[in-house]
């Protein structure tokens, strides 16, 4: 029975590709020796590899057989860099440090960062392809790709990046590695770090782009038992993506508590997320519709804005796509996700300049109100003589309306109410900082470097928008080739000729000195033209031919 059915599945394999024959087996010096289930998963593999799509436009979209053609200059990239580090470290990082702003969420940012590549994320329920699509827009081989089952197979955070040779690193290391742009993963404890994993790969678009793969969603799996803070881990993610994609499968569309959490993380993305529909292929096309239908009905009321994000319906694999189902969709829509993700690409550049501009408004608007705390306590402290520092502080910290701390700060120039922390979050920030430990705005100014909230206001509505403005494309022109002279057939025996070019006309050329002669004697002057005598046609001699 066993020999039966390997005998059925060899002959079904030759039937269902142009009568494929075992022959066709790459030989090697063992071929002899292999077992005959050693030979049909070669010969699936073989298989495998003739039906799979053509890639040839993924790379020529990405423009990667030509990576020169729409890239920024290289050169100017790494000057604006490098103008990035120094306006952060010069006009941002002191009052980022000097009023305790990383306390509040918000880590530094290192110089990793400034030169990591644009980040796509992939998040979405368990077993929805998200692995498979990073396999096939990487082009990964059987050998190289990551583990895709129907069952739950990715539980950790994997980062697939490009390197010389393949090579998995494992979490520790790449946290360690000052060079990437990880470091600050570390507090999430070890737990994380067991599974946080990185993929190192030689493929011309990971010169590009870093990819990042995310356990799963599954809905009947509390928080806790992950032994890590998923969720933080999540908005450390989004928040230095430059494109997230939340991949569904038709299968998968209800929606529950942690992707309701994951959705409330993706607030302010919305620009940058993308919905994919994947394994569109497997229902039939009116099924389509109605599972398109379903799935905007249960995720309206978690995005809320007035356009809905992109929605990208396809299959989104090697495999070729299954009869009878919407081949010329799925191809645009496939089209239209790899321009998206070119997109990425092209505006890296722009997305660190605006992240670093929101970053400093946040640092501005965070040391304002410590110094209005601060104002306001100096002033209780004179006036209420006899009364513990203690309890003017905490009377100021739970009750700012009464003091008009925050109204005030709103009749600042340039100050948004919408991106102002509510008081709840100060009211934890003084508990472990208080009031006294900071000083005034007013002394941080130097004779000679300003003071620093000039300085980063400076930065904030002149620096950093110069620097967009900065940013030019290289531009490559075809060459203008000489056209070929056109034939003439004007002769009365039908013969043909090219005819000879003009050549251009020289100006006659004549001195000055013989110009004003002759207006004084009043005769006109021949004005000959200027030809270097070496190649007058009286002194030009013809080379003699060896």
């Amino acid at each position: 029975y066993y020999i039966t059915m390997h005998v059925l599945y060899i002959l079904l394999l030759i039937l269902s590709v142009d009568c494929l024959s075992l022959s066709e087996i790459p030989s090697t010096p063992d071929s002899d020796n292999l077992s005959e289930e050693a030979r049909i998963r070669v010969l699936d593999a073989l298989l495998r590899t003739k039906r799979a799509r053509n890639r040839s436009y993924i790379e020529k979209i990405l423009q990667l057989d030509d990576p020169s053609a729409r890239r920024i200059n290289n050169k100017v990239a790494q000057n604006i860099i490098k103008r990035l580090k120094t306006i952060y470290h010069n006009t941002v990082r002191p009052l980022e440090d000097a009023y305790g702003f990383h306390f509040m969420g918000h880590p530094s940012i290192s110089d990793a960062e400034f030169n990591a590549k644009p980040m796509i994320l992939f998040l979405g329920p368990w077993s929805t392809g998200k692995s498979t699509m990073i396999n096939y827009l990487v082009g990964m081989g059987q050998d190289k790709q990551l583990h895709t089952g129907a069952q739950p197979t990715t539980t950790d955070f994997t980062v697939v990046m490009h390197g010389k040779e393949p090579r998995s690193i494992e979490g520790i290391v790449l946290t360690s590695d000052s060079s990437k742009p990880f470091s600050q993963l570390e507090k999430f404890g070890q737990n994380f770090l067991e599974r946080f994993v990185g993929l190192e790969l030689p493929h011309k678009l990971l010169e590009l782009a870093t990819f990042v793969d995310t356990p799963g969603i599954i809905e009947n799996r509390k928080q806790q038992e992950r032994g890590y803070p998923f969720n933080d881990v999540i908005q450390w993610y989004v928040d230095r993506a430059d494109l997230i994609f939340v991949v569904f499968d038709p299968t998968k569309l209800d929606v529950g508590v942690e992707l309701e959490t994951l959705f409330h993380k993706l607030k302010g993305r919305e620009s940058m997320i993308r919905l994919v529909l994947n394994k569109a292929d497997s229902i039939q096309i009116h099924e389509l519709m109605r599972v398109y239908g379903a799935l905007f009905w249960n995720l309206a009321p978690l995005v809320n804005v007035t356009e809905s994000p992109r929605i990208y319906v396809g299959s989104f694999w090697p495999e070729p796509y299954r009869v009878n189902t919407s081949l010329h969709l799925f191809m645009h829509e496939e089209v239209s996700l790899l321009h998206d993700i070119n997109d990425a690409i092209e505006n890296s550049l722009h997305n660190k300049i605006a992240r670093l501009r929101q970053h400093a408004v946040n640092v501005r608007i965070h040391a304002l109100l410590v110094d209005k705390y601060l104002a306001i306590y100096t002033r209780q402290k004179a006036m209420s003589s006899g009364v513990k520092r203690e309890v003017i502080q905490s009377e100021i910290i739970n009750h700012p309306n009464k003091y008009h701390i925050y109204s005030s700060l709103y009749h600042e120039i340039n100050i948004s109410r919408y991106d102002v922390p509510p008081p709840e979050k100060y009211k934890e920030f003084f508990s472990h900082h208080p009031i006294t430990s900071f000083k005034a705005l007013n002394t941080y100014c130097g004779m000679f470097g300003g003071c620093a909230m000039s300085n980063i206001e400076r930065s904030i509505s002149s620096d950093l928008p110069a620097l967009l403005s900065s940013i030019t494309y290289e531009k490559h022109e075809p060459r203008s080739s000489p056209q070929p002279t056109k034939k003439v057939c004007d002769k009365p025996d039908g013969s043909c000729y090219k005819p000879k070019t003009k050549d251009k006309e020289q100006k006659p050329t004549v001195s000055k000195a013989t110009e004003k002669q002759a207006e004084a004697d009043g005769e006109t002057v021949t004005k000959k033209p200027n030809i270097n005598p070496k190649y007058h046609k009286n002194n030009y001699k013809k080379p003699i031919a060896h």
